[in-house]
C-alpha cells in the first residue's frame, strides 16, 4: 500500500509538472506568434514607407532631370517663333529640340525600365559570344579616344541561362561608362570566370574613378557624379542582374579606375 501511494503521489507530481510545463509551452508559444506577428506587421509597415519614399526620389529626379531638356527645347522654340534667324540658326534651332527629344525619350525609357521591369526571356547562349556583342558595340562609343578593349575568357565555360538582351544592356553600360570615365585613354578589360559555381565577369577600367563617400549611392534612382547623367543606368543595371538571381558589385581598384563585378547563377534555380 505504502509502495502505491507513493507511485500514486510520485505519478501526480510529475503530471502536474507536466502540465505546467505544456502550459509555460503554449504561452511562449503564443507570445512567439504574437511577436512574429508584429514584426511582420512593422516589416510590412516599413516596405510601404521604403516604397513611398522610392516613388518621392523618383518623382523628384525624373521632375529635375526633364526640366534641363525642357527648357532647351522651350528657348529654341521662341527663337524659332521671332523669324528672324537666318537659315543656320533655324537648323540649330530644329537640331537642339530634335536632341532635347532624343535626350527626354531615352531618360523616359531608362525611367520605365526601372519602374516597371520586364520579366527575363531565359535562353541558354555562350558567354563569349555574350562578351562579342557587347564589345562589338561599346567599340562604336570609344571615337577618337586611346582607349583599348581587352577580353578574357576562361575555357570551357558552362552555357549562361539568361536574358541575353538584358545581360548586353547591363554590361554594355559597365563598359561606356567606363570609357565615360577614361577622358586621357587606357584600358578597358572584360574578363568572364567560374568562381563557386557561378559565372563572373568583371569591367575594370583605369578611369577617374568613384569617390569613396559615393560608392554607397551609385546604384540608387537618379544618383550621377556625371554631368549630364541620368543616373538610371546603374539603378536599372542592378535591377536586371538580381532578377537574373545575381549580384552587382562595385569596388576601387589598388592603383586608379574601379572595377564593376557581376555574379550570376549559370543556371536558372529549377533548371539542370
Amino acid at each position: 500500500m505504502v509502495v502505491f501511494c507513493l507511485a500514486g503521489i510520485l505519478t501526480g507530481v510529475m503530471a502536474d509538472r507536466d502540465r505546467r510545463q505544456r502550459e509555460i509551452l503554449r504561452l511562449r508559444t503564443e507570445e512567439l506568434s504574437r511577436v512574429y506577428a508584429e514584426l511582420q506587421e512593422n516589416f510590412e509597415r516599413m516596405k510601404r514607407a521604403e516604397r513611398l519614399y522610392a516613388v518621392g526620389q523618383l518623382s523628384a529626379g525624373l521632375a529635375h532631370e526633364i526640366r534641363n531638356p525642357l527648357a532647351s527645347i522651350a528657348g529654341a522654340v521662341g527663337m524659332l517663333r521671332r523669324n528672324r534667324l537666318t537659315e543656320p540658326q533655324r537648323l540649330e534651332c530644329l537640331a537642339i529640340i530634335q536632341k532635347e527629344q532624343e535626350r527626354l525619350q531615352r531618360l523616359l525609357t531608362n525611367f520605365l525600365d526601372f519602374a516597371r521591369p520586364r520579366p527575363p526571356r531565359y535562353r541558354r547562349v555562350p558567354v563569349h559570344e555574350l562578351l562579342d556583342a557587347v564589345l562589338d558595340l561599346s567599340a562604336h562609343a570609344i571615337g577618337g579616344a586611346s582607349i583599348r578593349l581587352r577580353k578574357e575568357v576562361a575555357p570551357n565555360l558552362p552555357l549562361l541561362d539568361c536574358d541575353p538582351e538584358q545581360l548586353k544592356q547591363v554590361l554594355l553600360n559597365l563598359v561606356i561608362n567606363a570609357i565615360q570615365a577614361m577622358p586621357e585613354g587606357g584600358e578597358i578589360a572584360v574578363s568572364a570566370h567560374a568562381a563557386n559555381g557561378r559565372l563572373l565577369v568583371e569591367v575594370r577600367d583605369e578611369g577617374c574613378g568613384i569617390a569613396a563617400e559615393h560608392l554607397e549611392r551609385i546604384f540608387d534612382p537618379f544618383f550621377t557624379t556625371k554631368e549630364h547623367g541620368s543616373g538610371l543606368g546603374l539603378s536599372v543595371a542592378h535591377q536586371i542582374v538580381e532578377q537574373h538571381g545575381g549580384v552587382l558589385l562595385a569596388r576601387a581598384n589598388p592603383e586608379r579606375g574601379m572595377t564593376f563585378s557581376v555574379m550570376l547563377p549559370f543556371h536558372r534555380r529549377g533548371q539542370p
